[in-house]
């Protein structure tokens, strides 16, 4: 069995050396030259993906996984194409299929009769019947149903855990027609290994949902649920620290009963799925209200975050050293994407501060290529404000920050009584909590 995977990213990589350790020949394409490159020579392009190093380098010794930048090519000698090409959305909720456009393009030059497409990049309901359907039969010359197949079945898993969330969820998968979604259903259980969930109503495994509506759907659905529920951990979090309660001890009182699974407030909802799949469910359902609210309310967070700096600090941070840590939308993990941290940064200028930022995973020169001061821990700040919670950050005292009297940790993540003497508040808790 020979296959393509289109995008070596961090999801798509990751997919590529699972397929090629199950016994699959795998061709991984890429636009991007230097990836292509790194992969041929067993290298990861990216740190931060447990087992990646070491599986990457098996498979390209073997010879299953070879990488190139010839999309059409690599699909013409391939059985399967497997599509995990980045999609974009504006803060309107409009979709930018750039990138996704030039690759099925691609795809379409080389595909032959026989060839199983699957698109797994989260899409809106629809994208796979009205949108991949003709663009790939106009490029070429093919009848999807009867000369080739076409699928989707989204992505579920978690960069930086990539290999365990494969073989914990199941996977979801829906085609266009039955013969389609069969023969995706016959690839996913030979290059997929499951793990038991006796926890599941039926065995873990490929799971078929009769459409690919319906599988591009269950991905928005279970992405927008989490994002709708940090809103609403937000909205308790705030109310809870207004009023002297701690919101923590009345979430984990709260889903001590089993129908209750409240969330947690924090400073940013970041990454690539959280704050963007919501905004692709708007753009097939405008009316949404409680999803539109919800992302609101998460994207409002760093701006109320480091509003409780500034009330610290008599209303403003004029005149103040602010060192945000955490410059990653979340620990252990280099990205930036939706990261809290441009919209706290922006939050803190706007209140007069000087920023300069900190992240363990990134060089002091990478800090300033996004336009910010790098901070290095023992320097002298006034206010600190935790984004990330990196699990560097979890021992520090006063005694790593000369001179602060004003830290606000996002994350829940500081230890209170290593900050005795500095007026220390906690997104949901507030200062007394």
């Amino acid at each position: 069995m020979q296959v393509t995977v289109v995008g070596l990213g961090k999801i798509g990589l990751p997919l590529a050396v699972q397929f090629a350790r199950s016994g699959a020949k795998v061709f991984g394409a890429d636009v991007n030259q230097v990836v292509v490159d790194l992969v041929n020579a067993g290298r990861e392009p990216f740190p931060g993906e447990a087992h990646l190093a070491e599986y990457l380098a098996q498979v390209v010794s073997d010879g299953n996984l070879e990488a190139t930048a010839d999309t059409a090519e690599a699909v013409s000698k391939s059985d399967y194409v497997v599509v995990v090409v980045p999609l974009f959305v504006d803060d309107e909720a409009r979709p930018d299929f750039g990138w996704m456009d030039s690759a099925t393009d691609d795809i379409a030059r080389g595909l032959k009769p026989g060839t199983t497409v699957i698109y797994e990049t989260t899409l809106p309901v629809g994208t796979t019947r009205t949108r991949w359907k003709p663009r790939l039969e106009e490029g070429s010359g093919l009848t999807e149903g009867a000369d080739f197949h076409l699928v989707f079945s989204p992505e579920r898993v978690l960069t930086g855990r990539v290999f365990e969330d494969l073989r914990k969820y199941p996977k979801l998968l829906g085609g266009l027609s039955d013969e389609g979604a069969a023969k995706a259903t016959t690839f996913y259980e030979q290059v997929l290994q499951f793990d038991e969930r006796p926890d599941l109503k039926r065995p873990n495994g490929v799971w078929d949902l009769g459409s690919a509506e319906a599988s591009e759907m269950a991905k928005l659905a279970e992405t927008t649920y989490r994002d709708v529920n940090i809103g609403l951990a937000n909205q308790f979090g705030k109310f809870a620290a207004a009023n002297g309660i701690d919101v923590f001890q009345v979430i984990e009182a709260s889903n001590s009963q089993p129908y209750s699974h409240i969330h947690s407030p924090g400073i940013a909802v970041g990454g690539h799925c959280i704050p963007v799949y919501p905004r692709l469910y708007l753009w097939n359902d405008p009316d949404a209200t409680v999803v539109r609210a919800a992302r609101q309310a998460n994207a409002d967070m760093p701006s109320y975050t480091v509003g409780l700096a500034s009330a610290a600090n008599g209303g403003d941070l004029k005149g103040k050293k602010v060192a945000v840590l955490g410059a990653s939308y979340r620990g252990a993990v280099k990205e930036t994407a939706f990261s809290g941290v441009f919209a706290t940064v922006a939050a803190i200028r706007e209140a007069g501060g000087e920023v300069v930022v900190n992240d363990p995973m990134y060089s002091d020169d990478e800090l300033d290529t996004f336009g910010w001061g790098a901070y290095t821990i023992g320097e002298p700040v006034d206010v600190v404000i935790v984004q990330a919670d990196h699990a560097e950050y979890k021992s520090l005292t006063k005694a790593d920050f000369p001179g602060v009297s004003t830290v606000v940790d996002g994350r829940r993540i500081l230890d209170r009584s290593n900050f005795d003497g500095v007026t220390f508040l906690v997104v949901g808790q507030g200062e007394q909590a």
